[in-house]
C-alpha cells in the first residue's frame, strides 16, 4: 500500500541481512555442526574412522592448511580446536557488520517500515567492507575444508548418504530484493520476486514447480494438524480474492483465526501449540522442507538460472561464486552443484557454500550502496500512509528457512 524504501535503504537492508546469514551460518557450521565431526566425537563414536582420517591426506590442504582429515577434525574440537576458536572471532565481526547496517543484533533498532534509520556515509560502508573482505578470505579456507571433511565421510562410512536423507521437497520464499525492480506491489510480485538475489521456488522431486511468488502465496495452507486450536471453519473469511482476482482458500494465512483450546497432551491426537503449514500443489498438501535454509535457497536459485551479478551466477544446474583477491589469497571461484541427495551432509555442505554466496552478493550490495551515496542520494527512509482497508504479504528467508508474513488491515488497524 505504497511503502517503498529508497534504493539506498534497500541496499542497507540487504547488507544487514547478508551479515546475519554470514554470522549465523558461521556459528552453526563451526561451533555446532563441526562438533559432530570433531576428533573427540569421532574418537568416541567411530574410532576406526578416526584412524582412517589420520592416514588420509586432505585434498585441499594447500587452501586450508590442514594436512590430514584428522587435523581438520582436531581443529573443530570444542573450545580447544584452532578452527573452532577462529570461528568465534568471525562471529564477533559479522555481528559488528550487522550492527553497522541495522543498529543492534539480534533485534534491529534502525529497521523500520519504509526503510532504515541508518545514517549512510562512505565511512559506514568502508567499515562494513573491511570486515567483509576478512570474511571473503576466511571463505577461501572454509569451503575447501568442509568439502574435504564431508567427502571423507562418504568414503569412510559407506551408506552415510542415507543419514538424514529425505525426499527432495524444498521450499524457498526468496530473499534480498533488487530495488531497481522491486516496487513492493502485489500486482508486480511475480516479476520482482524473480529479480531477488535468492530466487524463490518450490521444488518437488528435484524439479522446479514454480518460482512465482503469487502462486507460492496462493498455495500456502494452515492446517490444524496436532495443535491445541479450534478450527476456524464457519468463521468470517477475511479475504476471498487476492488483489489480482485469484480466489483465496479459507485455510490460507490471510483467513486464519487463532482460537486456542488448551488440553492435556495426547500423542495420538493433540500435542503441540504449533499448527501445520503446508503448500497445496493442486492435488496434495506438501510438507515442504527447507533443509535449514541454504540447501533450498541454492537449489531454487540454481534451477531458475536467473541470478547473475558477476560475483554470483545461477546456471540452471549449479551456482557459481566468484570471490575477488584478498589480502593473502588470489581470486577464487567455487561452484555449488545440485547434489544427488537431500541428506545431512548435503544440507551442511550447502550451508558452507551459501556463506560464500552471501559474502559475494554483499560485495555487490556494498558497491550499489556506495554508488547511491556518491551520487548524493542519501535518503534511507520514505514516509507512507497506513490505509483504512488493505491486505499485504511479505516473503523472505530467515537464516534457517522460509519466512512469510500475512496481514489484513481494517479501520487502519491489523484485523
Amino acid at each position: 500500500y505504497g511503502v517503498k524504501p529508497p534504493h539506498l535503504g534497500e541496499w542497507i537492508i540487504n547488507l544487514g541481512e547478508s551479515a546475519e546469514y554470514m554470522f549465523d551460518h558461521n556459528i552453526f557450521q563451526e561451533n555446532l555442526v563441526g562438533v559432530d565431526y570433531c576428533e573427540k566425537m569421532v574418537k568416541e563414536t567411530n574410532p576406526g574412522v578416526l584412524e582412517l582420517a589420520e592416514r588420509t591426506e586432505a585434498p585441499h590442504a594447500a587452501e586450508h592448511g590442514y594436512r590430514t582429515i584428522a587435523d581438520i577434525m582436531r581443529s573443530l574440537n570444542p573450545l580447544e580446536g584452532e578452527f573452532y576458536r577462529e570461528a568465534l572471532q568471525v562471529s564477533r565481526y559479522t555481528r559488528e557488520m550487522f550492527c553497522l547496517m541495522e543498529g543492534r543484533h539480534v533485534h534491529p533498532s534502525t529497521l523500520y517500515p519504509g526503510g532504515v534509520g541508518t545514517i549512510a556515509s562512505v565511512q559506514l560502508f568502508t567499515d562494513y567492507l573491511s570486515r567483509l573482505m576478512r570474511y571473503v578470505e576466511f571463505m577461501k579456507r572454509v569451503v575447501p575444508l568442509h568439502d574435504d571433511l564431508f567427502d571423507f565421510f562418504y568414503e569412510a562410512l559407506p551408506g552415510y548418504e542415507e543419514v538424514g536423507r529425505r525426499r527432495v521437497l524444498l521450499g524457498c520464499w526468496g530473499a534480498l530484493n533488487d530495488p531497481e525492480y522491486c516496487d513492493f506491489t502485489y500486482a508486480n510480485m511475480t516479476d520482482w520476486g524473480r529479480r531477488m538475489f535468492v530466487t524463490p521456488g518450490v521444488i518437488v522431486d528435484g524439479k522446479l514447480v514454480t518460482n512465482d511468488l503469487t502462486k507460492i502465496n496462493l498455495g500456502i495452507r494452515i492446517l490444524l494438524g496436532s495443535s491445541y486450536y479450534e478450527d476456524w471453519e464457519g468463521q468470517e473469511q477475511f479475504v476471498t480474492h487476492d488483489p489480482l482476482g485469484n480466489p483465496v482458500d479459507p485455510r490460507h494465512p490471510w483467513n486464519q483465526h487463532t482460537i486456542p483450546a488448551p488440553q492435556k497432551r495426547n500423542f495420538d491426537d493433540k500435542y503441540s501449540w504449533v499448527m501445520s503449514p503446508r503448500w497445496f500443489d493442486g492435488k496434495e498438501h506438501l510438507a515442504l522442507d527447507t533443509g535449514g535454509g541454504p540447501i533450498a535457497r541454492l537449489w531454487s536459485t540454481a534451477l531458475s538460472g536467473l541470478v547473475d551479478t558477476g560475483y554470483v551466477k545461477a546456471t540452471g544446474h549449479s551456482v557459481v561464486i566468484n570471490l575477488p583477491r584478498t589480502m593473502t589469497k588470489p581470486e577464487t571461484t567455487f561452484e555449488w552443484q545440485i547434489p544427488r541427495w537431500s541428506n545431512a551432509l548435503e544440507r551442511n555442505r550447502a550451508r558452507t557454500y551459501f556463506q560464500a554466496y552471501t559474502a559475494a552478493v554483499a560485495l555487490h550490495f556494498a558497491e550499489k550502496a556506495l554508488e547511491e551515496v556518491r551520487a548524493g542520494r542519501t535518503q534511507t527512509w520514505e514516509k507512507f500512509e497506513v490505509p483504512e482497508e488493505s491486505i499485504g504479504v511479505g516473503f523472505t528467508e530467515a537464516v534457517r528457512g522460509v519466512l512469510s508474513h500475512h496481514m489484513v488491515i481494517r479501520d487502519g488497524k491489523i484485523a
